[in-house]
């Protein structure tokens, strides 16, 4: 089985569960995504916003719902890098990352934003695929504040919620589209932070050298 099989035989799962389970459901799935990223956000909630149109869930109800999931699982991520520390994460994802299809190039992604960003990547990481994931870890390993952690984790899993949810509810049959307009959003928002980042840097590169 190649790997566009088994993200196609991931997808079918996670509708199932989702239409068979119900809230129950999503809150399972929502929670897995977070700790095995090839369950797509972009596949879970714009498919329960789909079925708003049923009557089958509330955009509310999904919203906070996969808020919680969501939550619970950077709990996860947040207290394995507390307790294991960098190296050893990297050495877990050096061994077994391939089974959850994440490697240490993720791990030094997420780390080298929340270095440069702060707490605040925190929040607007949990709406990147992958990254959202992820950026618990450096989280944990930095041991920060426990409260901030969870403010900015359900800000940022609340917005993402909210709007997966409302652009399947928009699209109606339609929303598998959304996948595909994720994926070139990620792409852009990656490299959007990248020239931040370039820019950032050059102008503390020259600052430097003006004050030398």
């Amino acid at each position: 089985m190649d790997l566009g099989e088994v993200l196609n035989t991931i997808k079918l799962w996670v509708e199932n569960v989702i239409s068979t389970m119900g809230y129950p459901g999503l809150g399972l799935v929502m929670f897995l995504e977070n700790i095995f990223p090839p369950i797509p956000s972009e596949v879970v909630l714009p498919l329960a916003g789909s079925l708003t149109l049923t009557g089958r869930f509330n955009l509310g109800s999904v919203t906070i719902v996969g808020m919680f999931g969501s939550l619970l699982g950077a709990f996860i991520f947040y207290g394995l890098g507390k307790w294991l520390g960098e190296q050893r994460v990297r050495t877990i994802l050096e061994k077994y990352g391939r089974f959850a299809m994440l490697t240490t190039g993720d791990l030094d992604r997420s780390l080298g934003w929340f270095r440069k960003f702060g707490e605040y990547v925190i929040l607007f990481g949990r709406m990147v695929p992958i990254i959202r994931s992820l950026i618990s870890i450096p989280a944990g390993v930095a041991s920060m504040n426990l409260t901030k952690f969870t403010f900015f984790t359900i800000a940022g899993t609340a917005l993402w919620s909210f709007l997966l949810t409302l652009g399947g509810r928009l699209l109606g049959e339609q929303w598998p589209l959304i996948a595909d307009w994720i994926s070139t959003y990620q792409n852009v928002v990656i490299v959007l932070l990248a020239v931040t980042v370039i820019g950032f840097l050059f102008t503390r590169y020259r600052h430097i050298r003006a004050k030398g």
